[in-house]
């Protein structure tokens, strides 16, 4: 297992960390708030002439054909900066799952446009109350080979500016189907709300909506498995970059904020407090890396993405409330960036489930081992 990144990926993460890094300043961000906007429609529009948008998708419809492990690469800056764009929702969420099992003309309908930057693609994966998104509670049903879907889905994110939904159900014999939702069509109700980190995420109510089919009932419940696996790792990913770059602002501050004389760095308390935090990032490193190296060599990650989560959810937790410790009053400053890696690390730790629901599906798993 070699977790070393290649000439392409490397290239791919200098890439987006010189964009990411020069363009998402406070300043840029403030200004999107007064604006009342979340979505950073410019910075979108250069990430996607960069090619990172695209990076991950198959080159004949325009992208780099790097694979998944390029999305997750990209994913990460786009937490260390708190990057106010889609990338995780129109990309793994929406154009992955299109990507891989979509028809020809589905594919090449939307998948272009994405790469392009010029069409934002999400997915329905929360019910409120399973937490397991293998098992939807959205009823498809098909009359005449055409498809429609009810039920309720929470928190899809973008749904309102999302050419297209992807949306998880499950028919009356009980199989799993992925259905494409256009939004705005009959049926289809977006109530609005925000995420922890101020990400517009919508209620979404279905009422025997029309649905395109992206993949049926023979291999809809591996397709969801395919999905969910490559979206909890993806969160991971963004959770390694918001937490990794919390703790080095907190290695900063504390090294030129003093107290009786010396930088506060030097207490053994603060010390102690940081090496831990230290600790939980390289744990969330080392497991989002294992979910992606298995998933982009083709085998099982299951658990090691809902691992990888684990520690994205608990050791971002950790990370978080360090952080916002050790700098004392300046770390809810709204004027200090710091704030928003809070609220960003609370929207990694519970979308898709916090670190408890990933323990009970890695103890169902362990429960259906054969002893």
């Amino acid at each position: 297992m070699d977790f070393t990144l290649n000439d392409e990926q490397q290239a791919l993460v200098g890439l987006a960390t010189q964009i990411l890094g020069k363009e998402v300043t406070q300043a840029r961000l403030d200004g999107l708030a007064e604006k009342g906007t979340w979505f950073d429609r410019e910075l979108w529009q250069q990430l996607a002439g960069a090619g990172l948008v695209g990076a991950a998708l198959s080159e004949d419809v325009g992208g780099g054909g790097l694979g998944f492990a390029a999305a997750a690469l990209v994913l990460e800056q786009v937490g260390a900066t708190v990057a106010q764009v889609p990338l995780l929702e129109t990309v793994v969420f929406g154009a992955l799952p299109i990507d891989r099992f979509g028809t020809p003309e589905q594919r090449q309908r939307d998948l272009p446009d994405v790469v392009a930057g010029t069409a934002l693609l999400t997915a329905a994966l929360n019910e409120t109350g399973r937490e397991d998104g293998l098992r939807p509670g959205a009823l498809a049903v098909e009359s005449a080979g055409a498809w429609t879907v009810s039920g309720l889905k929470s928190a899809v994110p973008f749904g309102d500016v999302a050419r297209r939904i992807v949306v998880p159900a499950t028919t009356a014999a009980g199989r799993t189907v992925l259905l494409l939702v256009e939004p705005g069509t009959p049926g289809v109700t977006l109530r609005p709300g925000t995420s922890t980190n101020g990400l517009p995420a919508f209620e979404l109510d279905l009422a025997d909506a029309p649905a395109e089919l992206l993949v049926g009932p023979e291999q809809g419940a591996e397709a969801l498995a395919w999905l969910l696996d490559r979206a909890l790792t993806g969160l991971a990913a963004t959770g390694l970059g918001v937490s990794g770059k919390a703790l080095q602002l907190s290695a900063q501050y504390t090294t030129t904020r003093e107290q009786f004389g010396r930088p506060i760095a030097t207490f053994q308390a603060v010390g102690h407090r940081l090496a831990d935090a230290y600790i939980d990032v390289e744990a969330i490193r080392l497991t989002t890396l294992q979910a992606i190296w298995r998933l982009d060599a083709g085998l099982p990650a299951h658990d090691e993405a809902r691992i990888a989560k684990w520690w994205a959810a608990e050791g971002g937790h950790r990370v978080a409330h360090a952080a916002q410790h050790v700098h004392g009053g300046v770390g809810i400053d709204l004027d200090y960036v710091l704030h928003r890696y809070f609220t960003w690390s609370k929207h990694v730790e519970f979308t898709l489930g916090g670190a408890q629901a990933q323990l009970l599906s890695l103890g169902a798993t362990l429960a259906a081992e054969p002893v």
